[in-house]
C-alpha cells in the first residue's frame, strides 16, 4: 500500500503511473530488463494492484466522511458562538450609551460649576490685583519704595508691569490732590522705560535675541516702544554701509534684518516698514541728492544718465523689498517712498530731456558740417518756398543757382547713428521716468525732435542740396551724384523707421498720440518722396541728355549712307557703342542706389526714355541698304543693352524697334508681308510709313504705294 501511495506523487500522470508500475514488476518492463518479459506475472501484478487501489479508495472515503461530519459539527458550534457574541455586543452597546449619557450629564454639571467658580474667582482676582496695586500706590504716596520689586534689578520686568498699570491709574486721578504722587509715578515710569531701552540696546549689541524679545514684549505697552524700534533701526544700520554701492548694501541689510525682526518683535511687518522708510528718507535720499545736484546745472547729459540709473536701481531695490512682509499694501507704500525721493527731479525731467536733445542734436549736426567745411544754406519756408516747390514739381526746372557739391552727399551714417543713439537713450529714459499718463505725450515730443534733426535738418537739407547740384539736361559730361543721395537717404530712413517701430510704438500704441505720430511720419515720408521723385526725374533727364550729346557728337550721317556699300567692316557704330557703355554704367548705378520695387520703377522709366531717344534719333537719318543693315546692328546692340534693365516692357519696346528697322532693308515686294508680321501688325500705319520713308530708295522704288 505504501508503494502504491508513492506512485501518486504530484504531478500525477496516468501513463507515467502505469509505466512506473510495470517497471517495478519483475519481468514486466518493455524490454524485460534482466528477466524475460512475463505477461502473466504482469497481469497478476496489475490485478493485485487494482485490489490495493480499491482498499485505498475505501479507506480514503471513510476518512473523508469522518472529516465532513466533524466539519458540520464545528460549523454549528461556531454559529452558536457568533450568536452569543452578537448578544453580548448589543448589551455592551447599551451600556456604552448609558455611560455616554451619564458623562454628558456630569460634564454639563462641571461646566456649570466652573462658570460659577469663575464668576466668584474673577472679582476676587481683580480685588487682589487692586489691593496689590493700592499697596504699591501707597508706597509712592509715602515716598518710600520699600518693595523688593522696585529695588531688585532682576525684577525689572515685574516692576515695569506694575508701574505701567499705576501710570494708567494716576492719569485718572485729580491733579490738585495727587500732583506729587503722579509726578513720582511718572518719574519712575520714565526711569524704567529708559532702563528697558538701555537693556534692549545692550542685548542687541551682544546679539541676545531672546533677551531682546523679552524686553520688547515689556516695552510694547510703554510709550517708549516707538523709541525702542528707532534705536533698533539705528543700530542695525551701524557698519552696514561699508561699500560704495548703497543699493546692494541696503538689500543685504534688509535681508539680514528681516530674519531677526520676526524673532524679536510682535509686529515685525511694522518694524520692517519703518526700517525701509528710514533708509529711503535718509541714506537713499542723501545719495540721490548728492549724485544729481552736482551735475544738474553743470552737465545735463550726465545728470540725465544719473537720474535714469538711480531711478532704475531704486525701483529694482523696491521690487526686491516686496519679498518682505511690509503690511497689506506694500506696493503703494514703496511707490510713495520712491516718489518722495524723485518727485522734484521727475517734474522737470521732460523739459531737461527736450532741451538736452535739442542742444545735442544741433551740436552733432554742426560738428558734421564743420568737418566738411560747409556753411549750411538757409532753406526757405513759407509761401515763397511752397510756390517754388509747386513750380519745380510741375515744370521739373531747377530753381536757384546750381551748386557744385564735388560728389558730397551731405549725408552721414555716423551722424545718423549718433542722433538715433541719443534718441534711443531718450526713449528709454522717457519710458522709465515719465508718469504713465504723460508717457505718450512725452514720447511724442521726443519723436518731433528726432524728426526735426534727422529728417528736416539732415535728410531734407541733403535732398535740397542734391537737387540744387543736379545739372541741366543739356550739360556735358555731368556727374550725377543725386542717386548716391537717394541710396543713403533710403538707408537712413530704414534706420529711422526701425527706431519708430522698436522704440516709439510700444510707448504710444494704446494712446491717442499714435494717430498723431503716424500722421507726422506719413507727412515726412511724403515730403521726402516728392523731392526724391523730382531729383530722380531730373537725374534721368540728365542721363538722356548725356546720351543725346553722345549721339549728336559721335553719330555721322555717312554712318547709314556709306560711300562704299561693299566695304563696311564694323558691327555697330561708335555712337552706339558709347551710348550702350554709358547706359550700362547708369543701370548699374541705379541698381546700387535703389532697393525693392523702386529699382524696377526707375529702370522702367529710364528704359522708356532711352527707347524714345533712340527711336527719335533713328528718324533723323536716311538709310541705304547697307546703312539699314548697320542701323539694325545698332538696334540689336541697344536691345542687348536693354536686357540689362531686366524689365519686360523695355525689352519689348526694343524688339519692336528692331522689327521697325527691318523695314529699312527688306525688299520692296516684301514690305506688306513684313508690316503684317506679329510685331508690327498692331502699330500705327503712319509710324510704319514714316520708317519706310527713311529709305534712300523710297521715291525711286515708289514704296509709298504700299501704304496708300
Amino acid at each position: 500500500m505504501a508503494t502504491t501511495a508513492q506512485l501518486f506523487e504530484e504531478p500525477f500522470d496516468a501513463d507515467e503511473y502505469i509505466e512506473r508500475l510495470a517497471w517495478r514488476t519483475p519481468g514486466g518492463g518493455s524490454k524485460g530488463g534482466a528477466e524475460a518479459f512475463d505477461p502473466k506475472r504482469l497481469l497478476e501484478e496489475f490485478e493485485n494492484h487494482i485490489e490495493e487501489l480499491k482498499q485505498l479508495d475505501e479507506k480514503i472515503q471513510r476518512k473523508v466522511e469522518k472529516l465532513e461530519h466533524q466539519c458540520h459539527r464545528e460549523a454549528k458550534e461556531f454559529a452558536h458562538k457568533v450568536q452569543d457574541l452578537q448578544r453580548s455586543n448589543q448589551v455592551a452597546f447599551q451600556h456604552f450609551q448609558e455611560l455616554d449619557e451619564h458623562i454628558s450629564y456630569v460634564a454639563t454639571k462641571v461646566c456649570h460649576l466652573g462658570d460659577q467658580l469663575e464668576g466668584v474667582n474673577t472679582p476676587r482676582q481683580r480685588a487682589v490685583e487692586a489691593q496689590r496695586l493700592m499697596t504699591y500706590f501707597n508706597e509712592f504716596l509715602d515716598g518710600d519704595l520699600r518693595s523688593d520689586v522696585f529695588n531688585n534689578p532682576d525684577k525689572i520686568k515685574e516692576a515695569a508691569d506694575i508701574i505701567q498699570k499705576l501710570h494708567l491709574i494716576a492719569q485718572e486721578l485729580p491733579f490738585d490732590r495727587f500732583a506729587d504722587v503722579k509726578a513720582k509715578i511718572a518719574s519712575k515710569y520714565h526711569d524704567l522705560e529708559r532702563q528697558l531701552i538701555q537693556e534692549f540696546t545692550a542685548a542687541q549689541r551682544r546679539g541676545e535675541i531672546g533677551r531682546m524679545r523679552e524686553v520688547a514684549a515689556v516695552l510694547l505697552h510703554f510709550k517708549g516702544y516707538a523709541h525702542c524700534v528707532d534705536v533698533y533701526i539705528k543700530q542695525c544700520q551701524e557698519g552696514a554701509y561699508m561699500r560704495n554701492d548703497v543699493f546692494e548694501d541696503t538689500a543685504a541689510l534688509c535681508q539680514r534684518v528681516n530674519k531677526q525682526v520676526g524673532e524679536v518683535f510682535s509686529s515685525p511687518e511694522t518694524v520692517m516698514a519703518k526700517l525701509i522708510q528710514n533708509i529711503f528718507e535718509n541714506k537713499l535720499q542723501a545719495h540721490v541728492r548728492e549724485k544729481l545736484d552736482e551735475t544738474r546745472h553743470s552737465d545735463v547729459e550726465q545728470y540725465l544718465k544719473n537720474l535714469y540709473d538711480l531711478y532704475t536701481r531704486t525701483t529694482a531695490l523696491a521690487t526686491k523689498l516686496t519679498e518682505f512682509n511690509l503690511g497689506s499694501d506694500k506696493h503703494t507704500f514703496l511707490s510713495k517712498l520712491i516718489k518722495s525721493i524723485f518727485s522734484s527731479y521727475l517734474e522737470s525731467y521732460i523739459d531737461m530731456e527736450r532741451e538736452y536733445l535739442r542742444t545735442r542734436g544741433a551740436m552733432i549736426l554742426q560738428r558734421y558740417y564743420d568737418s566738411k567745411n560747409h556753411q549750411k544754406r538757409p532753406i526757405g519756408t513759407g509761401s515763397i518756398q511752397e510756390l517754388k516747390e509747386r513750380i519745380r514739381q510741375r515744370t521739373n526746372l531747377p530753381l536757384g543757382p546750381m551748386i557744385d557739391t564735388h560728389g558730397e552727399t551731405f549725408l552721414s551714417p555716423e551722424l545718423v547713428v549718433n542722433l538715433l543713439q541719443e534718441t534711443r537713450h531718450a526713449f528709454e529714459r522717457c519710458h522709465r521716468l515719465s508718469d504713465p499718463s504723460d508717457l505718450p505725450k512725452n514720447a511724442f515730443s521726443i519723436f518731433l525732435l528726432l524728426v526735426d534733426h534727422l529728417c528736416v535738418e539732415h535728410i531734407d537739407y541733403a535732398l535740397e542740396i542734391g537737387l540744387s547740384a543736379i545739372p541741366s539736361s543739356d550739360a556735358k559730361n555731368a556727374n550725377l551724384y543725386f542717386l548716391d543721395v537717394v541710396q543713403q537717404a533710403n538707408s537712413i530712413f530704414h534706420l529711422f523707421d526701425k527706431q519708430f517701430n522698436d522704440q516709439l510704438m510700444p510707448l504710444i500704441s494704446s494712446s491717442p498720440k499714435l494717430a498723431e505720430c503716424l500722421h507726422k511720419k506719413k507727412e515726412v515720408i511724403e515730403q521726402m518722396e516728392v523731392k526724391l521723385d523730382t531729383g530722380i526725374d531730373r537725374t534721368l533727364n540728365c542721363m538722356v541728355g548725356q546720351m543725346k550729346h553722345i549721339l549728336a557728337t559721335e553719330q555721322k550721317k555717312t554712318d547709314f549712307r556709306p560711300e562704299d556699300e561693299n566695304n563696311v567692316m564694323i558691327q555697330y557704330t561708335t555712337a552706339c557703342s558709347k551710348v550702350c557703355a554709358y547706359v550700362s554704367r547708369q543701370v548699374e548705378h541705379v541698381r546700387k542706389s535703389m532697393d525693392g520695387k523702386n529699382v524696377d520703377t526707375v529702370l522702367t522709366e529710364l528704359g522708356v526714355r532711352f527707347h524714345r531717344l533712340i527711336h527719335e534719333h533713328l528718324q533723323q537719318y536716311s538709310y541705304s541698304s547697307m546703312g539699314g543693315m548697320l542701323a539694325i546692328c545698332d538696334v540689336a546692340e541697344y536691345r542687348r543693352c536693354a536686357k540689362d534693365f531686366r524689365v519686360p516692357l523695355v525689352l519689348q519696346l526694343f524688339d519692336t524697334l528692331h522689327a521697325l528697322c527691318n523695314l529699312l532693308v527688306v525688299a520692296p515686294d516684301n514690305l506688306k508681308q513684313v508690316c503684317s508680321g506679329e510685331q508690327l501688325t498692331n502699330l500705327d500705319r503712319n509710324l510704319l510709313h514714316a520708317f519706310v520713308q527713311l529709305r534712300v530708295d523710297y521715291r525711286s522704288a515708289r514704296l509709298g504705294r504700299h501704304f496708300s
